[in-house]
C-alpha cells in the first residue's frame, strides 16, 4: 500500500481525521479556496494565536472551536496535549481541522502532529498556506530572490526549540552569512541582538539592509527598514508581534516601492 493510499483520507469520507489547513499571515483573503472548503466540512476546529480567527466564520456554526494558543514565553498548551486532542477528536469520528498560521509545514510543527497521527492510524491531509516569509516580502516589495543580488533564499528559525537533541547541532548564523543568501528569520525578535552579532562575526557588513515586519499582510502591518548594525534596537519594540525578519541586498528594493509610492501619492 503507498504512502497516499495509506494516509491520506477520502475527502469525501465521513470517518475521523484531520486536515492540517495552512491559515496563511494574517489576512483572511489570503486563505486558500482549499482551505476554506476544508473549513466549511469542518466538525471540530483546532486554532492557535497565529490563525487569524475570523477564519473560524468558514466553519458551521455547529464546529466545535479548540483553541491552543502557543506563544514563546507565555503559558500554552504543550505539542503533546494539541498531538492527542487531534487524535482524540478523530477517533471519536470527527472531521478535525488543524487550522495552523502560514504553511503548517513551515516551523508550525506540523511535520510532528504528521507523525503523530500516522503512528496513531489516523488519516490526514494537509493543505498549503501562504507562509510568513512570502506575505512579509511580497507585501513590502521586496523579492526574496533577485537575479543581481540573491540567487538563493534560506527560511530560518530565530528561536531554538527547548527540548532539542544536544547532538542537532543550532543554527550556524556565520555559515549562513557567508551564502550570499536572503535570509528570512522566523521568531527572531526575541534574539535579535544575538542574530544580528553572530551574522556580522560570521562577514555580513553592519551596513547590510535589513527589514524586520510584523504583523505581515494585516491592517496593523508595519514596516522597519534598518541595517544589520542597527536592527538590535527593533528587539524592544516589536516584542509580542509576530515578525518576520529579512536580511540581504533585496531589502533595498522595499525603500524603491516607498518612494513610487510616495510619488503615487504626490501625483
Amino acid at each position: 500500500m503507498s504512502k497516499e493510499q495509506k494516509y491520506l483520507y477520502d475527502r469525501e469520507a465521513k470517518s475521523g481525521r484531520v486536515t492540517l489547513v495552512g491559515a496563511g499571515p494574517g489576512a483572511v483573503d489570503l486563505l486558500t479556496l482549499r482551505g476554506q472548503r476544508a473549513l466549511a466540512a469542518a466538525e471540530v476546529v483546532v486554532y492557535d494565536d497565529l490563525a487569524n480567527p475570523a477564519l473560524l466564520e468558514f466553519a458551521p456554526e455547529t464546529a466545535r472551536r479548540i483553541y491552543v494558543g502557543k506563544r514563546a514565553g507565555q503559558h500554552s498548551q504543550p505539542q503533546e496535549r494539541i498531538t492527542a486532542i487531534l487524535i482524540e477528536e478523530a477517533r471519536a469520528g470527527a472531521h478535525v481541522v488543524r487550522l495552523k498560521g502560514g504553511d503548517p509545514l513551515v516551523f508550525g510543527r506540523g511535520g510532528e502532529e504528521m507523525q503523530a497521527l500516522a503512528a496513531a492510524g489516523i488519516p490526514y491531509d494537509v493543505v498549503p498556506g501562504v507562509t510568513a516569509a512570502i506575505a512579509a516580502g511580497a507585501g513590502t516589495g521586496i523579492p526574496l530572490t533577485h537575479r543581481d543580488h540573491a540567487s538563493a533564499v534560506i527560511f530560518v528559525t530565530g528561536h531554538e526549540c527547548a527540548g532539542k537533541a544536544a547532538e542537532r547541532p543550532g543554527v550556524d548564523w556565520a555559515a549562513l552569512a557567508r551564502t550570499g543568501a536572503t535570509l528570512c528569520i522566523y521568531m527572531g525578535v526575541r534574539r535579535l541582538p544575538e542574530i544580528a552579532a553572530a551574522l556580522r562575526e560570521g562577514g555580513l557588513g553592519g551596513a547590510t539592509p535589513v527589514a524586520v515586519v510584523a504583523n505581515a499582510s494585516l491592517p496593523t502591518q508595519s514596516v522597519h527598514l534598518t541595517t544589520l548594525q542597527a536592527a538590535p534596537a527593533f528587539s524592544a519594540v516589536l516584542q509580542g508581534q509576530p515578525s518576520l525578519i529579512i536580511v540581504g541586498e533585496v531589502v533595498r528594493w522595499a525603500e524603491l516601492q516607498n518612494t513610487m509610492q510616495s510619488l503615487q501619492l504626490a501625483g
